[in-house]
């Protein structure tokens, strides 16, 4: 056997451990077994870093972007550059020294989609500002770590992504869907568990005491202040990263099960190849979840089917061999309920003001379900839209001879009165060609 030289291992492919070639640093920083973590600071300077001046400018800017209603406190964003200039110092020194008290939360409902209510907690601008700045340096130790089946609350990723990777999914034969759904996710977080995960990697106390204050500070709704044991109540800049810090235990062990998933937020696909599969998998990730995150699962609203049978993140996708996206049945539902509403506010109104006000909702409608390729849902609304807005006019024209009046002044552009076509004489016909 001849002995390899120095100049043959040079040209010999690198490899990693086990004789297997080194992985992409973002797909190593995604997997179950990340050999190597982001740099985040010291031990003990993690508080530090939150009240660094540059972060702190970064995350007032953050703060005023965003705006948002005030606190209890009734303070807004707009007042919070002039009260930061004369207490900064005093906040900062309790900052440090750990002696800062975040205020109650304002409570607030608003409705679900799928009917129910959604609590909020509103943090006042002070707490808001301070919670962006500890949600800036965390995200920097964590979200380079999270799965790559993660979609919510990222910087560079979106609900339009795991969309795409699900059809995806369902395009390479996985064709049975787990559709997960956790009852009151944000409202049952155990305290507990998130702070053991988060001390794992956080090792400065005082840090890990404001966290622990901001997840036990008061509610309140219209009434004295509730002291909270659990949950991460919607609304507070650090929510969202807490939340994908929680689950993605979760997309760690779908991961080394070697499933294909996708995640956003507390939503989540798990794509398997036969119904027998699907439900094994529900009942396994069932158990995994309360007895390792304290979480449940709803059962009414989770299920094992079939993708065009369910809605992921308001898209389905077809039956086709070569599977397309498509608006969801009941997310086409939602948007016409919404615009009765306005077509019925709008009755009395000017019908361009009303045309305003559909155009703002019809717009940021369309932006988000741009992916969809199944064209008829979009032509079926546009004469839907066209049939409700006629409706608004005839209303206001009220009396026949009112209505007699307009539709004779109305600008005939394809016909004449009495539906026959328009004549080159008559106003709105055909133009005589130009010589």
């Amino acid at each position: 056997m001849t002995r390899e030289t120095p100049e043959k291992r040079a040209e010999r492919p690198e490899r990693g451990r086990y004789g297997r070639k080194p992985k992409d640093p973002a797909e190593e920083a995604s997997s179950v077994t990340a050999g190597t973590e982001p740099d985040y600071p010291d031990d003990e300077g993690w508080l530090d870093a939150v009240v660094e001046r540059e972060n702190m400018i970064q995350a007032l800017k953050r703060v005023r972007g965003n705006k948002g209603s005030p606190g209890i406190d009734g303070m807004t964003v707009e007042e919070l550059g002039p009260y930061l200039k004369s207490l900064w110092a005093r906040i900062k020194a309790g900052l440090l020294e750990g002696r800062y008290q975040p205020q109650p939360v304002r409570g607030v409902e608003i409705p679900k989609p799928d009917g129910g209510m959604r609590k909020l907690g509103i943090p006042t601008a002070v707490d808001r500002l301070i919670g962006q700045a500890v949600h800036q340096v965390m995200a920097l130790a964590w979200d380079r770590t999270f799965s790559k089946g993660s979609y919510g609350f990222r910087p560079g990723r979106s609900a339009l992504q795991a969309v795409e990777a699900a059809r995806g999914y369902v395009a390479e034969g996985w064709r049975w869907v787990v559709d997960i759904d956790l009852e009151k996710f944000f409202d049952r977080v155990n305290h507990d568990v998130l702070m053991a995960l988060v001390a794992r990697r956080v090792k400065d106390k005082r840090l890990l005491g404001l966290l622990r204050r901001y997840l036990q500070a008061g509610l309140m709704t219209d009434g004295p202040e509730t002291v909270r044991t659990e949950g991460t109540p919607q609304g507070s800049p650090l929510s969202p990263l807490l939340s994908n810090i929680l689950l993605d235990v979760l997309d760690k062990e779908l991961e080394r099960r070697g499933h294909r998933f996708c995640r956003y937020a507390d939503d989540c696909n798990i794509y398997v190849r036969s119904r027998r599969a699907g439900e094994r998998v529900m009942a396994t990730v069932t158990r995994f979840l309360e007895k390792r995150l304290r979480l449940r699962v709803n059962p009414a609203k989770s299920a094992v089917g079939r993708p065009w049978d369910l809605k992921f993140l308001g898209y389905s996708i077809t039956s086709e061999k070569s599977p397309r996206l498509r608006v969801a049945r009941r997310s086409e539902k939602r948007l016409r309920d919404g615009l009765r509403l306005i077509f019925r506010q709008g009755r009395g109104r000017n019908i361009r003001r009303l045309i305003a006000t559909l155009n703002v909702k019809l717009r940021g409608w369309f932006e988000y379900f741009r992916l969809s390729e199944v064209r008829i849902v979009f032509e079926t609304l546009d004469e839907w839209l066209r049939r409700k807005l006629r409706c608004v006019l005839w209303r206001q024209w009220k009396r026949p001879a009112t209505r007699r009046r307009k539709l004779m002044q109305a600008d005939w552009t394809r016909t004449g009165p009495g539906n026959r076509p328009r004549t080159d004489g008559e106003p709105g016909g055909t133009p005589e060609p130009r010589t």
